[in-house]
């Protein structure tokens, strides 16, 4: 992990594409600013773990509504 000590109004650059900057400074918050092409997505990091465990949750349970019965159909594969 890279630490970085910042003051008001300083930037952080990823690459050329995203910028990150410091808007405001109080006692136990800090404000940030994120520049970032569109293609990139930006999560609160709360966030992402909620969406991740949803995902896992999506992911079993898509699994178990598949009926034991599917294996009866098979694909027939053509040679060439």
């Amino acid at each position: 992990m890279l630490i970085l000590t910042r003051k008001l109004n300083e930037e952080i650059r990823i690459d050329s594409e995203i910028v990150i900057k410091i808007i405001a400074l109080s006692d136990n918050q800090v404000k940030i600013g994120i520049e970032a092409p569109g293609n990139v997505k930006i999560l609160r990091g709360e966030i992402y773990e909620k969406v991740k465990e949803h995902t896992i949750e999506a992911s079993r349970s898509s699994k178990q509504q598949i009926p034991s019965e599917i294996k009866k159909y098979k694909v027939n594969k053509l040679k060439k």
